[in-house]
């Protein structure tokens, strides 16, 4: 019963679609990733013991000789439950089906963001990572279209005031520029969440940017920019990478 109330909270909000596509986003991701580390493994043991034959099961997909990854599914289902959904515009429970068609396909493309972002197959390589980020970056925006409530605060035709109304739009301008010097400081994914969620886009503005960045060849005297060197130095990459390795299986030898 609780759940019942939980899910129809969901509907009353007009949420529910969004976490039907949370939901298949996170399960296919986890499905996918669980499939390419066992193929992985399987090609790792038939180059160990050369001559195996292979034994069947799960391989890599190719047609007419050419290897079909998963993302071409991914932007396939991506755009045709879009398409779909803007002709019909459905209801209950189609609406829901496109949604979980659109997650799942995210999930399939985002996974192999590294792949189209370096235009080779890096998938299982150092550079592979840069897809388990997209895909915690997807993951994170996607819980934030089940907030409820505006992260800006109540829309301005509901204050009738026009104090408030100015009020309001700063605080728009305040929060967005917060979330445009997150991508000068060179915190990508900051910023992005940051656009609906702006207390993340002042935390990831006030603190120090990374020592690559435009704000940081700009602005960093050469005192701030060893603070912002120490800062993001290698035992921040490896603590990031760690958690990267953990959720996408780690990288090639």
């Amino acid at each position: 019963m609780i759940a019942l109330d939980w899910y129809g909270d969901l509907v009353d909000t007009g949420r529910a679609q969004a976490a039907w596509m949370l939901f298949a986003f996170f399960v296919t991701f986890s499905v996918t990733r669980a499939i390419t580390r066992r193929i992985r493994s399987k090609q790792r043991e038939a180059k160990s013991a050369a001559g195996a034959e292979d034994e069947g099961g799960l391989s890599d997909v190719y047609i007419g000789g050419i290897h079909i990854h998963h993302q071409v599914w991914g932007i396939l289902m991506v755009m045709l439950s879009g398409l779909l959904y803007f002709r019909y515009t459905p209801g209950s429970p189609w609406a829901e089906v496109l949604a979980v068609t659109f997650g799942a396909g995210a999930a399939l493309t985002l996974d192999e963001f590294a792949l189209w972002l370096y235009l080779d197959d890096v998938y299982w390589g150092p550079e592979g990572r840069k897809s388990i980020d997209a895909i915690m970056l997807g993951g994170v925006l996607g819980a934030v279209l089940l907030m409820q409530t505006s992260p800006i605060g109540a829309e301005p035709h509901r204050t009738g005031s026009g104090i408030s109304n100015w009020t309001y739009f700063g605080g728009i301008a305040f929060h967005l520029a917060m979330a445009v010097i997150c991508f000068l400081k060179g915190k990508l994914s900051t910023g992005l969440i940051g656009i609906v969620v702006p207390v993340v886009a002042f935390v990831g503005a006030v603190r120090l940017a990374k020592p690559r960045s435009t704000w940081a060849v700009r602005r960093y005297r050469e005192q701030k920019l060893e603070r912002a060197q120490r800062r993001f130095g290698k035992s921040y990459t490896r603590r990031w990478n760690r958690v990267r390795d953990k959720l996408g299986g780690g990288v090639s030898s």
